[in-house]
């Protein structure tokens, strides 16, 4: 048995976090092809994505789990194996703790379900939450999905970005995800793979400087007279 391990936050940070996740997001369930609903990538191995990866830089628990179904199934990249959470070990919702040792930006979310291959154990609903520590934990995403077979790929946050083009990125150290539901209300659930994704670099263009002069003090010497 493993259970989520707690991060002291502080209370500074944690006061900064919440005024930074409690900006306007949609948090229910969007309808199949709307904007910002989930989309699955079929197949078992992960989908080539522009945004990079970046859970290898966390620390993974999870509420509960079966003797060789730990954690460390939903990150090796095998889609054979799979976190299995145990009911006797720990009380529904079951979920997965995401712990990063510094602040970082997370985008999106692949999670990697197979309803034919697990029948009731596969998630029906799921919540995606984050916050400075597990104490402070605000939910950002509640989705639902029929039957997956596939990497289901969402973004963590609803809020549009300034540019309006997508969503903007949420700035965490810890992140949740919680099995609310599953198939068939069945009791536990497997997950075959996890991917926490952070937003695109954004590329200079061959005209733009990488640190520009924005001071009227420091604008002055921006050309050679």
């Amino acid at each position: 048995m493993a259970s989520a391990s707690g991060i002291a936050p502080m209370p500074t940070v944690a006061v900064a976090a919440r005024r930074r996740l409690a900006q306007p997001a949609t948090v229910g369930i969007l309808p199949p092809g709307s904007e910002g609903a989930p989309v699955i990538y079929p197949g078992k191995a992960p989908p080539r994505l522009p945004w990079p990866d970046i859970g290898h830089l966390a620390k993974w628990s999870v509420s509960s789990f079966k003797f060789g179904f730990g954690p460390e199934c939903l990150t090796d990249d095998d889609p054979d194996t799979f976190w299995h959470s145990s009911s006797s070990d720990g009380p529904q919702p079951h979920f997965i703790t995401i712990e990063f040792p510094r602040k970082v930006s997370v985008q999106k979310v692949s999670i990697y379900l197979s309803y034919p291959l697990d029948d009731s154990y596969t998630p029906a609903t799921i919540s995606v939450r984050a916050g400075m520590g597990t104490v402070d934990m605000q939910e950002l995403r509640l989705i639902s999905v029929d039957k997956p077979n596939g990497w289901v790929t969402f973004d963590v946050c609803m809020e549009p970005s300034e540019d309006g083009d997508g969503f903007k990125h949420i700035d965490v150290y810890v992140l949740q995800i919680h099995i609310v539901n599953n198939h068939m209300n069945g009791k536990d659930t497997h997950v075959r793979g996890v991917k926490v994704l952070g937003p695109l670099e954004q590329k200079l263009k061959a005209y733009e400087e990488p640190f520009p002069f924005v001071n009227p003090a420091f604008k002055m010497f921006e050309c050679v007279r």
